[in-house]
């Protein structure tokens, strides 16, 4: 059918878009009606446009929904080609009979999977992305009340039950945070996986050092190809052939109908309003939240997880941590069974039992693999507090201070210094918040503190986990010393939280004491493994790895200030240490 709604005056796009509508028989045998490119309408006029996946039976079912940018109509496999490559080398099973796949999207549910089970799948292309046309500016403000007056479109459809629920991974679980805390009336529970809260602290400005790899490679590569009106030069769609993002745009009007994404984290290096703006109030959260992080995602997919889970104001809430890479575990069979389950109770009232579900279920991570395990709470209620205590002169973790204070000075933008347990006498499980205290100098009037978390076998070779986003250590932490005021009202003394709301510069050469956070983390250290904690002057990487998660813009850290020499005290009155959560066996 032709579908004659126009977006606002003045938005870029060439007339009307057309609501194609076909019954598909899914790869597991049930038949399905897609509906692609239907209008959803937006308060200022626009009209968005999404795909709708629905059983092909009379009814009303519940909505399973994704907002974002990536493209409803960009396949995995034609957008993220390496990734999708990775998926089924690690696991062959999940997309292999016939057309099993052909509706995946990066980062959100396949239709093929949950349309079966009586759910509706919808994706919409976000404002300025893919055939949704206006302004493309990621999470603001405006995009998320976009995303909850689509939810209340949903919720108000004849195939809908009233009930939508949100789900995917990364973009699509920091929005849902986001859009959460607006309360829209027809949502009724999130699935948030791998995805950040904080919008200074989790992801742009670690310890307020701007975090420029990912975010510089991610707007031209990941947004900018999707963005409406490119022509869709980078691919097309499978069912029609034609360009993904509508009609294609001048450079010129492409680039004055989008914000300058990087050079906004430039111009804004404290917490000030704009940050405040874009992160979630999570106490206005209500709604029953399943939240999904992963250990080796510092730096982007763990931190938000954890304090959503925490700051959510749902009685109803549950935590899930794991490991591997950042979209994998979204597609297994287990996980898809736990956000089924969840959706069920929630979105279809059935008494299934998952209300007595442990509310913690995590990945306990070894030098030989992990295992899932239920717990009550985070922090566990068993943790005990150990302080390694530094020792500059001989590089070493002590359970005991040293009784004469020295110092240790390195290259301000080197590879820094270790400083090493002795072999543990026992299995040591370390799982929690982990924070380090230092006391530090620098020749300059800064310093920027790079803290990896490390652990080596007897034979000296390294514990490397496969991470979200690269091969990765057990934790990292980061802070710019002219950020070292604390947030008295978030900070714990297991967690420090910096305010970022002021710059303090050092006196050269003069000690500070301070507090830095190491992303949470968990690893079973056997007997004979040691754990180091190395400080460095940039970001570290494995060799041959490049790093994604780069903190190098010389903008942020270019010029004198970052260069010279950093120095690290202990002992005496300036004792320095790692604080760590260890569990004791039950």
């Amino acid at each position: 059918m032709n579908d004659a709604s126009s977006p606002a005056a003045g938005t870029p796009v060439a007339g009307p878009v057309e609501t194609i509508v076909e019954t598909v028989t899914t790869a597991r045998g049930p038949k399905m009606i897609f509906e692609k490119d239907v209008a959803v309408p937006v308060g200022d006029g626009t009209v968005l446009r999404a795909n709708v996946f629905r059983p092909d039976r009379e009814g009303r079912f519940p909505v399973v929904m994704a907002h974002g940018l990536y493209g409803k109509d960009v396949h995995f496999a034609d957008g993220f080609s390496p990734q999708w490559e990775r998926l089924n080398a690690l696991h062959p099973d999940l997309f292999r009979t016939g057309t099993s796949g052909r509706f995946l999207r990066w980062e959100t549910v396949d239709p093929e999977t949950w349309v079966p089970d009586g759910f509706v799948v919808v994706q919409v292309d976000s404002r300025g992305s893919g055939k949704s046309p206006g302004y493309l500016d990621p999470r603001s403000p405006r995009e998320i009340q976009d995303y909850c007056e689509a939810i209340e479109w949903a919720g108000t459809q004849p195939w809908s039950n009233g009930k939508v629920g949100l789900i995917g991974i990364s973009y699509y679980a920091f929005t849902q945070w986001a859009v959460a805390a607006l309360q829209p009336p027809h949502l009724a529970a999130i699935v948030p996986w791998e995805g950040f809260v904080d919008y200074y602290r989790d992801a742009y400005r670690h310890g307020g050092i701007f975090s420029n790899g990912f975010t510089s490679a991610w707007w031209p590569r990941q947004v900018l190809v999707n963005q409406h009106g490119n022509g869709g030069t980078r691919y097309r769609d499978r069912d029609t052939g034609l360009p993904n993002t509508g009609p294609a745009l001048s450079p010129d009007l492409l680039a004055g109908n989008r914000t300058d994404y990087v050079g906004e984290f430039l111009r804004h290096p404290l917490c000030d309003a704009w940050y405040r703006e874009r992160t979630p109030d999570l106490s206005r959260i209500t709604v029953p939240v399943l939240s999904a992080g992963n250990w080796g995602g510092p730096g982007l997919h763990l931190r938000g997880n954890i304090d959503g889970y925490l700051g959510a104001a749902s009685p109803q809430k549950w935590l899930s941590v794991h490991d591997g890479t950042h979209f994998e575990s979204f597609y297994l069979p287990a996980y898809v069974a736990l956000q089924k389950r969840f959706f069920d109770r929630f979105l279809k009232d059935e008494r299934n039992g998952f209300d007595d579900e442990p509310r913690v279920k995590l990945s306990i991570r070894s030098p030989y693999g992990a295992m899932r395990r239920d717990e009550s709470e985070l922090p566990l209620a068993r943790t005990q507090w150990m302080r390694m205590y530094l020792d500059a002169q001989a590089r070493a973790l002590r359970a005991t201070p040293p009784a004469a204070g020295s110092a240790v000075s390195y290259d301000a933008q080197g590879d820094g210094i270790d400083f090493a347990t002795a072999p543990f006498e026992r299995d040591t499980e370390i799982t929690g918040f982990v924070s380090v205290r230092l006391w530090i100098a620098s020749s300059t009037t800064d310093m920027d503190i790079f803290a990896v978390l490390r652990a080596f076998g007897p034979d000296g070779s390294e514990v490397v986990f496969d991470g979200a986003h690269e091969k990765t250590p057990v934790s990292r932490g980061w802070l710019r010393a002219s950020h070292r005021r604390l947030d008295p009202g978030r900070s714990r003394p297991y967690r420090p939280v910096p305010a970022h709301d002021r710059i303090e510069k050092l006196e050269p050469g003069q000690a500070y004491p301070v507090d830095l956070e190491i992303w949470p983390t968990s690893v079973v250290l056997p007997k004979g493994f040691r754990l180091v904690l190395t400080l460095m002057g940039k970001d570290f990487e494995y060799p041959g790895i490049p790093g994604r998660m780069r903190h190098d813009h010389p903008q942020d850290r270019g010029g004198p200030e970052f260069s010279g020499s950093s120095t690290i005290f202990s002992g005496g009155e300036r004792e320095s240490f790692l604080l760590l959560p260890v569990i004791p066996p039950r």
